[in-house]
């Protein structure tokens, strides 16, 4: 076996893409987020210069959203996705539209994300669609479904409008051979989506992995659920698809359990949390007939310990049941080295209309600059690769 070696300080590789302009000017926007008082002001500003129909569109879209979003629309994802399939990265067309609340526009969501799925079609750039349940469906009947309260005619309804639009979605993936996501959401709608999800793989997954459910490893309860999903698709006869994430509503979730008095669903602390990610990478390692499975995480030391778990089982780097993701415009130190060294790897690439996309923008700067100093370490290694081009 030949010796495992990935550097994820190789600045020359994470940055190969970036012109030096582009690179200052990345610098420039982390610097920003980097600072609580700036990034607090920035966002404020942005939403409220939004809310009174100021013109400030453009200077969104020409600084955060650039660094995080890749266009307006799928046309203008397009150089993105160029870019990074050219680093043997693939893009994850993620339609990052919140907020919606009107069965007319849940019916526009599900046409986009399906439009989503048919661009990825035959194009080894894009290995995954995505979508959130949340974006066809109205929050109050999926609290409902999830509390398992008995619905009235009204929320009936609503509930056979979601499994249509869930299944529709799909349907269409299955018939054209294209694997989808369905993002994992807040404790209290994630039950209806999880039996959303299991349903679909009951259906769909057959043969491979088309539809993949979210797990966000900081629940106390998700490692078990994890073990007991993989129990009952072998019982059941399909594979089991799974995204492995930490997880993204931390102190919503602490504050609603306080507020609402029972117990927090989310571990006590971080090590915690990194235990049960790194049970659960195990665990679907060691049941990888069953089990096709994304790693979605920032956190290098999890990334390396896969791949080298992988090479340690002698297992390729490019083996189709294995797969990394990180989100556009954080880690390109993790996602182009293990794209160098043949690994899959993708990005989730989030586009829509500006305005409707700062909610997205807002909460990625906010996590980020409060997130165990993500940000604080890009900024380390941009300002590594300046000094290395003799930029600063």
């Amino acid at each position: 076996m030949s010796e495992f070696d990935l550097d994820f300080q190789d600045t020359a590789t994470a940055f190969a893409d970036r012109s030096d302009e582009e690179l200052k000017e990345k610098y420039r926007i982390f610097k920003l987020l980097n600072s609580p008082f700036l990034n607090a002001l920035g966002t404020r500003s942005a939403k409220l210069a939004l809310s009174l129909g100021l013109p400030v569109e453009g200077i969104i879209k020409r600084t955060i959203f650039e660094q995080f979003c890749g266009g307006e629309n799928i046309a203008e994802c397009q150089a993105t996705i160029d870019r990074l399939g050219a680093a043997g990265i693939g893009t994850i067309l993620d339609y990052a539209i919140e907020g919606k609340s009107t069965e007319e526009d849940f019916d526009k969501t599900k046409d986009e994300i399906i439009r989503t799925i048919e661009r990825a079609k035959n194009d080894d750039n894009i290995p995954f669609a995505v979508f959130k349940v949340t974006g066809i469906a109205p929050l109050g009947t999926l609290e409902r479904m999830s509390a398992k309260k008995k619905l009235d005619a009204k929320s009936q309804t609503k509930c056979e409008r979601i499994f249509g639009r869930v299944n529709e979605i799909c349907e269409f993936a299955y018939s054209i051979g294209q694997p989808v996501f369905i993002d994992a959401e807040e404790t209290w709608i994630q039950d209806a989506i999880d039996r959303l999800a299991t349903e679909m793989m009951e259906k769909f997954n057959l043969e491979s992995a088309i539809v993949y459910n979210t797990i966000q490893l900081y629940r106390t309860d998700r490692l078990e659920f994890l073990k007991e999903a993989r129990r009952e698709a072998h019982a059941n006869g399909y594979v089991l698809g799974v995204k492995l994430v930490r997880g993204a509503y931390m102190e919503k979730e602490r504050e609603k359990a306080e507020d609402d008095g029972y117990p927090s669903p989310i571990h006590v602390n971080k090590e915690a949390t990194d235990r049960d990610f790194d049970a659960a990478v195990d665990y679907c390692l060691d049941h990888l007939d069953d089990i096709s499975f994304v790693a979605g995480t920032h956190n290098e030391k999890s990334t390396h310990t896969l791949a080298r778990k992988m090479h340690e089982r002698g297992l390729a780097p490019n083996h189709d049941h294995i797969y990394f993701s990180q989100l556009y415009g954080m880690s390109d130190n993790l996602s182009y080295v293990l794209a160098k060294n043949d690994y899959n790897v993708s990005k989730y690439v989030p586009y829509g209309p500006v305005k409707d996309a700062v909610p997205y923008l807002v909460r990625r700067a906010e996590e980020n600059s409060s997130a165990a100093g993500n940000i604080s370490r890009e900024l380390v290694l941009i300002a590594r690769e300046m000094k290395r081009r003799g930029l600063s």
